[in-house]
């Protein structure tokens, strides 16, 4: 049996007298799509940067592809494609002298054999390639950091907030690009404070707070024991409106918001003793859930510092 594509256990890393990450532990399958998930200052950059050998943890073990971050970075690199947080091209270089610079990098001599492919479904044409990537607009290079990531087919793709400055077309390419990839066996784990689109893509999902990671599983499972909403119109409006199993956490004239903390089958069976107009059982986002595991301990500042610096 292979081993997972990430591996991480008990990973600590400090700045100064900071904690960035306090113990973290999860892993990725290969072929798998995986969301971290996490607020800014949470520590999924620090991860991330301890994963791809960037820096090193304090503690802890970390492996990638079955090689240790620590001792076999340099391995990692040549089955890797990795998108940073924050893009910085060199002054002088066209995007195609980046992207052929990036492919000799991987040992290519020539053009990578999925650059051309990732350049026409993002539509990057021949004349932005040619322009100097330093007058590039924010999507615009998002696109070309994309294409460097993935134009030589890695094992594993690392992606700290892909869709960031995409607009919503070109985002749907995207999806459908991992979805492809992933049909030949490519992992992909991708960091995003997005929650649409981590529901979107992903199979499972680490969420991770001030540098813990406070659930981790298939996104289904994370809805367990969480609190559901109900919309209920009613064709009359009533003073008197009580089911077993729902809280009325909203009313507005004919329309009343349940929160469905009991059997669903018991606020079924209440709700047929009332005239109903129409019933809306929505399906718990990813953004409820996310502020259900964030919500707590407001006021108290964060631990980590701000994920620019080494969130």
């Amino acid at each position: 049996m292979s081993s997972p594509a990430i591996l991480l256990h008990g990973v600590t890393k400090h700045f100064g007298s900071v904690q960035a990450l306090r113990g973290v532990d999860f892993d990725v399958q290969r072929g798998e799509v995986f969301g971290f998930l996490g607020p800014n200052g949470a520590g999924k950059t620090t991860a991330i940067r301890v994963l791809t050998g960037f820096i090193s943890l304090d503690a802890g073990t970390a492996q990638v592809l079955g090689f240790d971050v620590g001792r076999e970075s340099v391995e990692i690199k040549r089955h890797l494609g990795f998108l940073p947080d924050t893009i910085s091209f060199g002054r002088g270089l066209t995007g195609e002298a980046f992207l052929n610079h990036i492919g000799r990098l991987h040992g290519f001599r020539g053009a990578p054999p999925m650059q051309r492919e990732l350049l026409d479904r993002l539509e990057l044409s021949s004349s932005a390639l040619k322009r100097g990537v330093k007058g590039y607009p924010t999507g615009m290079g998002k696109k070309l950091a994309l294409v460097q990531a993935m134009q030589h087919d890695p094992e594993l793709l690392i992606l700290d907030e892909p869709t960031e400055s995409l607009d919503p077309l070109v985002r749907q390419t995207l999806f459908e690009l991992f979805r492809d990839l992933q049909k030949r066996g490519t992992t992909i784990f991708m960091s995003s404070h997005v929650l649409a689109d981590v529901e979107e893509i992903c199979e499972r999902v680490a969420l991770i707070r001030e540098g813990r990671v406070v659930r981790f599983g298939p996104e289904d499972d994370l809805r367990v024991g969480r609190v559901r909403t109900m919309k209920v119109t009613l064709r009359e409006a009533t003073d008197a409106f009580a089911v077993e199993g729902g809280r009325v956490v909203e009313r507005d004239d004919r329309v009343v918001r349940l929160a469905v903390e009991g059997d669903i089958n018991d606020v079924i069976r209440g709700l047929a003793g009332y005239d109903i107009e129409d019933v809306l059982y929505e399906r718990m986002s990813l953004e409820e859930l996310f502020l259900g595991y964030y919500r707590g301990d407001e006021g108290e500042a964060s631990a980590d510092a701000p994920e620019g610096q080494h969130g």
